[in-house]
């Protein structure tokens, strides 16, 4: 930091030790604050879903805890270094061990206990943001009393809020693009704790003349390093605990793509892959849904040469659609390249896809479906399968809506059909019509359907193209789930899962106004049928 700062002050004069530690501690304790606030957020979106409502309401509720901080500090009258120094710790404590509590806290509440795990993120969010808001005028009042002769209050404010502006920027640039990928979330945490406590350590030394009790100021700086450097080395081992009690069977993978957290795990049952802690798919049911997901767009079409699947990453559908002798080429456009890399080189996770990624026929693509169609719109296919999840927040709502499916319409050949998986009918009721609704309204015929997939329940699925779909055809030999008898069934639905919904309308899920995802969100508060 001290390359950063100019040689002399505007006086002339040289900047002494004491200052230079104070405003490379304002960089610092504007990274490690921003860190608390993202860690805090990202978390709360991995465990509890819909991220823009988890980032909103984790980032308002660390802002007010920050202004109360700093209207709190105009309290501290005496020992303004003492009490800076205590309060470094007490952020660096708290702070950084904050997403290994929360994980923690997770793994250890039961299920059913959301609300006591929402009481302690908010109450945590709400300490820290107020140790926070502290800092930053204290590091001023130190400033101002210590080197205020060098200084007019503007050019102090101006110098203090520089370097605080710079941190954040540091960190907002750093932690998506190298903290999080290499370090995980509870590592990121804790090593910014340790900054915390090292600028604590240092202005121990630098201020250690006008320090009262300074030996145990050095004690307490000492204890709370080692606690942090322990749990440093521990974190991985904190991790594995408070997955293997929130998963209960074996965990056989467990990583952090760029993405998402990704955990597979395998028992007497079978093998379930999550990620973000919500259940993918278990494999002693999984073929009932990617049956029902695939099979009848390709059997509507006849014959499909050229097929396309947009998310599917674990290969599940890309095994059905290779059981059609008429598919020549599949392309496979997956986001996260941690999943097909787990299910097309684990054994035991590729086998449950009959190897399918690593046949000549499929090509895999890693990048964003939205993005993919747009660069690629000379790209023809005879059937587009689309397999992402639901659409909880919206990252994912956008590709549920109008805009989205109309860039899937212009890579639909003229007779071409798209199966698209759409949530519950039964539990998620509005959200299912809604989805049809938006397929309809860019120019496509929809055929809704639905399946019983006993680890998720009754599930639904929208087949649409620009003619009337075969509901009656034969499928491939050797289904486990699907025969040309069962097939009509599907297309049938119950009142309790029609379209006819007492005082609602399906309207379309527009990129402007993802209605969608508010339904969902909705649906998950009510804990009910909605």
């Amino acid at each position: 930091m001290s390359a950063v700062l100019p040689d002399t002050t505007p006086a002339g004069q040289r900047i002494a030790p004491g200052e230079v530690a104070l405003l490379a501690a304002v960089f610092v304790v504007a990274a490690c604050g921003l860190v608390y606030e993202l860690a805090a957020g990202a978390l709360a979106s991995y465990l509890l879903g819909d991220s823009v409502l988890q980032f909103s309401t984790v980032i308002g509720t660390y802002l007010f805890a920050m202004g109360i901080g700093s209207w709190l500090s105009r309290l501290i009258e005496r020992q303004l270094v003492a009490q800076f120094l205590r309060i470094e710790l007490l952020v660096a404590l708290i702070g950084g061990l904050m997403p290994a509590a929360l994980f923690l806290a997770h793994g250890s509440l039961p299920a059913s206990s959301t609300g006591a795990f929402r009481v302690l993120l908010y109450g945590l969010v709400l300490v820290v943001g107020v140790l926070v808001g502290l800092e930053i005028p204290l590091v001023m009042r130190i400033l101002k009393r210590h080197f205020g002769q060098r200084y007019a209050l503007k050019e102090l404010v101006s110098q203090v809020l520089t370097f605080d502006y710079l941190g954040a920027l540091v960190v907002a640039v750093a932690f998506p693009l190298l903290l999080v990928p290499h370090l995980g979330l509870l590592r990121t945490g804790i090593f910014f704790g340790l900054l915390n406590a090292l600028v604590a350590a240092w202005a121990l030394l630098i201020f250690r003349a006008e320090l009262r009790a300074w030996a145990l100021q050095a004690a307490a700086t000492a204890a709370v390093l080692i606690v942090l450097v322990g749990a440093l080395f521990g974190a991985e081992h904190l991790t594995t605990w408070a997955e293997d009690r929130f998963y209960g069977d074996n965990v056989i993978v467990r990583e952090s793509s760029d993405y998402q957290r990704v955990v597979v795990t395998a028992g007497p049952a079978g093998v379930r892959l999550f990620l973000n802690g919500n259940l993918q798919f278990h494999s002693r049911d999984v073929y009932r849904y990617h049956e029902a997901l695939v099979h009848p767009a390709l059997l509507s079409h006849g014959a499909p040469r050229h097929v396309l699947v947009l998310g599917g990453g674990d290969g599940m559908a890309v095994r059905e659609i290779l059981r059609h002798p008429s598919v020549e080429r599949v392309t496979l456009v997956e986001l996260d390249p941690h999943i097909t890399r787990l299910f097309r080189g684990v054994p035991q996770l590729a086998a449950l896809n009959d190897h399918a990624l690593a046949s000549p026929k499929v090509e895999i693509v890693h990048a964003d479906a939205f993005a993919w169609l747009e660069s690629n719109r000379d790209a023809m296919f005879d059937a587009i399968v689309i397999d992402f999840p639901d659409p909880t927040n919206f990252s994912l709502g956008k590709l549920y809506t109008t805009t989205f499916y109309r860039l899937v319409d212009q890579h639909l050949a003229a007779d071409g059909f798209v199966a698209v998986q759409t949530t519950s009918p039964l539990v998620a009721r509005r959200s299912f019509w809604t989805v049809v609704a938006t397929i309809e309204s860019v120019g496509l015929a929809t055929t809704p359907y639905h399946v019983h997939v006993p680890s998720f329940g009754e599930w639904g699925f929208v087949l649409a193209g620009r003619r009337p779909a075969r509901t009656d055809l034969a499928p491939p030999a050797g289904l486990r789930f699907l025969t040309r008898e069962g097939l009509p069934a599907l297309f049938q639905f119950p009142p309790d899962m029609s379209r006819d919904i007492a005082g609602f309308v399906a309207t379309p899920n527009r990129l402007s106004d993802q209605r969608l995802v508010h339904l969902l969100s909705m649906h998950s508060a009510a804990g009910r049928l909605y």
